[in-house]
């Protein structure tokens, strides 16, 4: 599709005069070049037309995020005042500043597609016009795109914002259950995980639908939530003969990832030293990820041998630290080193993003977390050239100031898709939520099975000296975008309304409500597992993955439709505070066809109970003070919130995953939209039925040869119409070859079936004998007598 049409089709109507005249400059380009070859006086008006449109955009943007500022305080101030005055505290009000918080939402999604359409609208003419003229322009134009930045535009403070008024309103103006700061226990636990990349253009909604469900997980209550308090850094560790890379890339027994980890800015006191083993011998062959924490200042001297496990022992001890903590801190330390000294390891690559993550305070049912701006810089001296001074464990010329324009392209890898990483306690048959079910199957996201950056990153820069490549490259050779799904993701009716899966905020708000009623009537809430045997000891930070066995089991063997209505609003205590992150636990990946299909498009009503559609636990009390109200929420210098607390997936015969649409499935019963696992027979059985049809055609073909050869005037004017009818079948054959091997590529949700084919080709065979019968009747052929 050309990029004028994909414009107009993402064009928000009440915005389209602000847009970049796209069509106008891309006319006036080609009529002047066409006209009378490109001038000086051509460049220099195209140039001025061209800044015209950039400062109109921009302009338009830092106006809205001016008005999304001004909304999202007056909420703040809206809820604080209905907080402290008992006479306004009431469920219809809190519904109100809901359904404004929600919109403002919207506003946000709409805003940050609009940035991204246009900037992607000038990156376009500029292409086009260094094509057509054979200057230089995308170079020149540079600095002036720098100045008015369009792709800098981040929306993420003011999601965060969002996030926490949400909660509060869905609590009723009362505490949220649970410690927001303490991210939940990170003892060890079964959860199985998925991961997907998501488009750029999507990022931004798929936030907004996650928090409309989980809270946006805050860690560091003590300062002000700002868009650097994001960033997650990790130092990789490998040796000239990639050993980990190779056992981590062919899921070897016992293979390790070892990673240095710090959150948020580059002078970041606290390092993780982190360890991900695949089937530990000693948990009885569970995935595990364990870490522990030094000071920056000791990194060096725990890498080189002389700051011994021992003594990071010793000074827990001396601190009060329980003495399981320090056992599996000694474990974990003595590991790792003893992993430097056989292994030979020194740091190879730094992997750079910025996270959000989506959880309840202290329930680690759903975890999900969404990394954006996904950098690998390199951090070896494999190829001769000196990057870490003094052989320090990082380098100290990179900061977290993405997209590092200062670094050599040979230096740098900027992954272009967001990365979704999903992670549940799927264990003894606990379904995931409704709406991420209906996320993860829809338009918005691409799952990548058993993705791994560390992988990524080593096989693009040594990929000379890898024996092994990732299956998931080739998919970055497509395009992930899919159609957009009906219904699914955040739309607006003809109104303009927001709707979120294709209903009204506040049709889903009394449902939930409802069905919130029924839950505390019922009180049936889903017993917590016991642990596995031998985990009982384990007080680490870690998490126990499931293998490929377990999943097994957990795959049901039917998709059970769910009657119940269901819808889930509950979010977080949220402080101005820096995100202190966990980072992603080592887990084997479990398909999404291991999820239930469920396309209800409902939502669970309450937050504490994410897995049983109609088993649910009543609200629980939230937050009641505010930080005083600041200037500038995109900004960060304003406070809002609470303080009081495969090589190649799709080669021939690969299977890929389709959803047919049937009805919905209503209360009365009916069909309803079920995930079907397209085998690779499903490929040949395409070729199969498309031969079948060549078969009848030939077969067609030799009867109509015979007639006009060997008939009489009758019989060829029988096998005209036969050879015609032939030609139309086997053309009419080749289009539905080719349109049902496009939709299982594409794994498109249609009908693969054929209605009318074959019911036109009997209908046109029985006429063509039709006709044949009546000619013999009515005009027989006069028999040649015999001699």
């Amino acid at each position: 599709m050309k990029y004028g049409l994909e414009l107009q089709e993402n064009i928000f109507p009440p915005w389209r005069l602000s847009y970049v005249a796209y069509d106008i400059l891309k006319q006036e380009l080609k009529t002047r070049q066409l006209d009378h070859g490109w001038t000086n006086r051509d460049e220099s008006d195209f140039v001025h037309l061209l800044d015209n449109e950039l400062s109109k955009v921009y302009d338009f943007v830092n106006a809205k995020l001016s008005e999304i500022d001004a909304r999202i305080l007056y909420c703040e101030r809206t809820i604080q005042t209905l907080q402290k005055n008992p006479t306004m505290n009431s469920d219809a009000n809190y519904s109100i500043m809901d359904e404004a918080l929600t919109d403002i939402l919207f506003d946000v999604n709409d805003l940050s597609k609009f940035t991204r359409v246009n900037f992607t609208a000038i990156q376009k003419l500029l292409k086009k016009h260094d094509r057509w003229t054979g200057l230089d322009l995308k170079q020149t134009y540079v600095t002036k795109l720098r100045e008015k930045p369009l792709d800098k535009q981040r929306f993420d403070v003011a999601i965060v914002y969002i996030s926490a008024l949400h909660d509060i309103c869905r609590n009723r103006g009362k505490q949220s259950p649970g410690n927001s700061s303490s991210g939940g226990d990170q003892n060890a636990f079964e959860r199985a995980t998925a991961k997907y990349w998501i488009h750029p253009d999507n990022i931004t909604e798929v936030k907004a639908i996650i928090m409309l469900h989980l809270p946006v997980l805050i860690f560091n209550k003590a300062k002000k939530f700002e868009a650097s308090d994001s960033a997650v850094s990790s130092i990789y560790f490998d040796n000239p003969n990639f050993d980990l890379y190779t056992g981590r890339l062919q899921r070897d027994e016992m293979a390790e990832a070892i990673r240095f980890r710090w959150y948020g800015p580059y002078n970041s006191k606290n390092v993780f030293i982190e360890r991900k083993t695949h089937h530990a011998v000693w948990l009885d062959g569970a995935s595990v990820k364990d870490r522990f924490r030094i000071n920056e200042d000791q990194v060096n001297s725990f890498v080189s041998g002389q700051y011994s496990a021992d003594q990071i022992a010793n000074e827990l001890r001396m601190k009060g630290t329980d003495e399981n903590i320090i056992k599996d801190t000694h474990f974990i330390g003595t590991g790792v080193q003893t992993s430097f000294k056989e292994k030979v390891l020194d740091p190879v690559i730094r992997v750079f993003y910025n996270r959000t993550a989506f959880q309840l305070p202290d329930n680690q049912r759903v975890r999900i977390s969404l990394d954006t701006d996904l950098t690998f810089i390199r951090e070896d001296h494999l190829d001769g050239v000196p990057r870490r001074k003094a052989n320090n464990w990082r380098r100290t010329d990179v900061g977290i100031d993405s997209p590092f324009a200062h670094l050599r392209d040979n230096e740098i890898l900027r992954f272009p898709y967001a990365v979704l990483e999903t992670k549940l306690q799927t264990h003894l048959g606990q379904e995931p939520p409704a709406w991420l079910n209906s996320l993860v199957e829809g338009h918005l996201v691409h799952e990548v099975p058993r993705f791994s950056k560390y992988l990524h990153g080593a096989c693009f820069f040594f990929k000379d000296r890898l024996p092994l490549l990732p299956w998931w490259l080739s998919e970055l050779n497509v395009d992930i975008r899919k159609p957009r799904a009906e219904n699914i993701g955040l739309t607006r009716s003809r109104s303009f309304k927001p709707l979120i899966d294709g209903r009204y905020r506040r049709a889903m708000i009394e449902e939930k409500e409802r069905i919130n009623k029924d839950a505390v009537i019922n009180n049936d809430v889903p017993p917590v597992p016991p642990l596995k045997k031998g985990m009982q000891e384990l007080n680490r930070n870690r998490s126990i993955t499931v293998d490929e066995k377990t999943a097994a089991a957990w795959r049901p063997t039917n998709n059970t439709p769910s009657n119940a209505k269901h819808e889930e609003f509950t979010l977080v205590e949220l402080n101005s505070s820096t995100p202190k992150i966990p980072p992603p636990m080592a887990q084997n990946t479990i398909p999404r066809d291991r999820f239930p299909s469920n396309n209800n498009n409902k939502f669970i009503s309450n937050s504490s109970d994410l897995f049983h559609d109609d088993k649910n636990l009543p609200l629980q009390p939230p937050v009641t003070k505010f930080y005083q109200a600041g200037d500038n929420i995109n900004g960060s210098t304003g406070r809002l919130v609470p303080s009081n607390d495969i090589v190649f997936k799709k080669q021939l015969g690969a299977p890929v995953d389709i959803e047919l649409d049937d009805l919905e499935k209503g209360k009365s019963g009916g069909r309803m939209k079920v995930k079907v696992r397209v085998e690779p027979k499903t490929f040949f059985a395409n070729e199969r039925t498309f031969i079948a049809w060549l078969q009848f055609c030939a077969l067609l073909l030799t009867v109509a040869l015979n007639l006009l050869n060997f008939g009489d005037k009758n019989g060829q004017l029988v096998g005209s119409i036969f050879m015609g009818l032939a030609a139309a079948v086997s053309i009419y054959a080749l289009y539905r070859f080719e349109k049902r091997a496009w939709m299982i590529n594409r794994q498109d949700p249609g009908r693969y079936d054929d209605l009318w084919g074959p019911v036109v080709l009997c209908v046109l065979l029985v006429g063509a004998l039709v006709v044949n019968l009546y000619l013999n009747y009515t005009n027989p052929v006069p028999v040649q007598p015999t001699a």
